[in-house]
């Protein structure tokens, strides 16, 4: 199985063509914002755009201008050039990237958050001349796991930007930063990558996928290639699978076929594949809800009897009340993870809550 590249070392960035354009012009235009928020959803190439424009800004605009020596027309530092060498390397001078440190001396596990003490020295940074002559970058990625005393930290550099500093801050919610910090940045939104996108970077990264698995794989990926390499790496297609077969039984689940599920799953060893089952079913019932709301038009299949199953269901309960049952699921699994709530018991009350809903409406 191949790894999945560091966004620091992604050479490959394909989809984001328009927000490369808006970053080109920034800096074509001698005017660029000291600060940018990269927003978007998970997954989607936002730290890999990060570092493309950090590797462009401290090779002083690029490799060149366009065609005929104008400004540069493109962000593409090659991969043998010493800075994108450095960067790769972590060992540029001009660049400091804020990430979740270890929580232990052995680095067996992040920390669930961006703490004061992983961003206090960002403001001395870039306060120094750059080492190199052109610019300091700082990344944070990604700003949503900042803190409060972290955010306040960074707040204070962005009200007073040093000169040729720039900082580029990754964001999947921005609703969640402080207000105060969005005021400060220019916000630059990527959309979801097309499917078809998704599927020829799987088929890149991940070569020992079959076709048929790399399409179901982009389908459920939403857009997001971090989200499709995850699920392929954790066995997520065959769990979706299962999690389909089983709900094809509805009104009445394979209650032997539930619990050796359940078992399987809930396993201590198996953390992964509890969270991938219950994104799953959380994932495929908020489908079914926005099936139902669209008619079931142009809700594309990501196995086989999908659409027939959604249709059953349906017309088994109204649209409100499969609803509920989406944000009871979706509550339970986040108790269950919150509070160490016996996880089987959580599996098997997701997927009988769904029962309750088609046994009462197929009376």
């Amino acid at each position: 199985m191949s790894e999945t590249p560091h966004p620091r070392v992604n050479h490959s960035l394909r989809g984001h063509g328009p927000a490369e354009q808006v970053l080109l012009e920034a800096w074509n235009s001698g005017r660029l914002a000291h600060a940018w928020l990269i927003c978007g959803p998970k997954g989607i190439g936002k730290a890999s755009l990060a570092y493309r424009f950090a590797r462009f800004v401290l090779a002083g605009g690029g490799e060149g201008g366009g065609l005929f020596g104008g400004p540069p027309d493109s962000l593409d530092i090659g991969a043998e050039h010493p800075v994108y060498r450095r960067v790769a390397s972590q060992g540029h001078a001009d660049l400091e990237t804020v990430e979740r440190g270890w929580s232990d001396d052995k680095k067996t596990k992040l920390k669930t958050e961006i703490v004061v003490e992983d961003v206090r020295g960002i403001g001395a940074f870039m306060s120094l001349t750059p080492a190199e002559g052109g610019w300091r970058v700082v990344i944070i990625d990604s700003a949503d796991e900042m803190n409060r005393n972290a955010a306040n930290a960074v707040l204070k550099v962005l009200e007073e930007p040093p000169r040729n500093a720039l900082m580029l801050l990754v964001s999947h919610s921005p609703g969640r930063l402080l207000p105060t910090i969005r005021s400060r940045c220019r916000r630059l939104m990527l959309q979801p990558l097309p499917e078809a996108t998704v599927a020829e970077l799987l088929a890149e990264q991940r070569p020992e996928l079959a076709g048929a698995d790399r399409d179901a794989l982009a389908r459920l990926g939403e857009g997001s290639i971090g989200k499709a390499l995850a699920l392929a790496d954790e066995g997520g297609l065959d769990l979706y699978r299962e999690v389909v077969l089983l709900l094809n039984g509805l009104p009445r689940l394979d209650v032997p076929a539930l619990h050796a599920f359940g078992d399987r799953v809930a396993r201590p060893e198996n953390d992964a594949s509890f969270r991938t089952v219950s994104g799953l079913l959380i994932w495929w019932l908020a489908r079914l809800v926005r099936a139902g709301g669209r008619e079931g038009r142009g809700m594309a299949e990501v196995v086989p009897g999908e659409a027939a199953l959604m249709g059953r269901l349906l017309a088994a309960a109204s649209l409100e009340h499969w609803l509920e049952v989406w944000e009871k699921i979706s509550t339970l699994f986040a108790r269950a993870e919150a509070v160490h709530l016996d996880r089987k018991q959580a599996v098997l009350g997701a997927f009988l809550a769904v029962e309750r809903l088609a046994r009462a409406g197929s009376r």
